[in-house]
């Protein structure tokens, strides 16, 4: 792919529609992050359910009626996983940006809450959250983890990325230094089955769970973030990781604003 392959200005016979784009975890969402995910949901044969909260006056009429929270759900066939697409819901905020997806399993039919929850905002490439879709998918154990840290690391190391100086256990970088994966000390809000979660004191540390977040420049605000909490199995994360990392070009018609830039990119078709 060429870097300098202009958006502007025109070339004979007018501007290609889309670019075929990388690094991918620079590339953004394509402004599209609900319908990708959504399609890739719909073809695993997950349903569709949107609720709206709202209040309603007596006597009125339903196209004036004030929608306050609204919310896409999406359940897999055994009901063990789902995602809501939350961003319409007043989400929290994770690294200044607003949750757009929340993705939960639990352990049986028989347990009502989630063993863990995955959070992820908008920019985040829509291909990335669909591969740790599919793997959650096809996973017969969505609550039990297989491998270790170190599974998440080798599926970024083995692309490229360089595994942190100082905790090399536990963080890589891509080689641009943009990008970073990292297991930590999880954000306020992070849901999670573990109970030890939720009798830490104020003083205490708890579990460490994955994060993961792209800074186009130091100090500049992130282009999107993930927390895993830290109940979310290793191999997982691995998957979400090694499509985050992957060095195949994705299409995009929309790139980021804070990351053209730093994009290589070449006309498709």
């Amino acid at each position: 792919m060429n870097p300098n392959s202009p958006l502007n200005p025109v070339p004979p016979g007018g501007a290609p529609s889309a670019y075929w784009v990388g690094p991918r975890h620079l590339a953004g969402d394509d402004a599209r992050l609900y319908d990708s995910v959504a399609g890739t949901l719909a073809g695993l044969g997950w349903t569709g359910l949107t609720i709206v909260r709202g209040r309603q006056e007596p006597d009125e009429s339903v196209e004036d009626r004030q929608v306050l929270r609204s919310t896409v759900l999406h359940i897999s066939p055994d009901t063990l996983r789902w995602a809501q697409w939350v961003l319409a819901d007043e989400p929290f905020l994770l690294g200044d940006l607003p949750v757009a997806w929340q993705v939960s399993a639990r352990e049986d039919m028989s347990s009502p809450l989630a063993a863990w929850s995955a959070y992820f905002t908008p920019e985040i490439p829509g291909e990335v959250l669909g591969d740790f879709l599919r793997a959650l998918d096809a996973d017969d154990r969505p609550a039990v983890s297989l491998g270790g840290p170190e599974l998440v690391l080798e599926s970024v190391t083995a692309h490229g990325w360089l595994r942190d100086i100082d905790r090399p256990d536990a963080r890589a970088t891509d080689p641009t230094f943009t990008t970073r994966l990292g297991l930590g000390e999880v954000p306020p809000l992070i849901q999670d089955g573990d109970p030890r979660t939720l009798t830490v004191a104020d003083d205490e540390e708890g579990r460490d769970g994955w994060q993961a977040w792209a800074e186009p420049a130091l100090g500049e605000p992130y282009l999107w973030a993930a927390s895993f909490s830290a109940s979310v199995p290793d191999d997982l994360v691995a998957a979400f990781a090694a499509s985050l990392s992957s060095t195949a070009p994705v299409l995009r018609r929309v790139l980021p604003e804070a990351t053209r830039d730093r994009l290589l990119r070449a006309p498709a078709g």
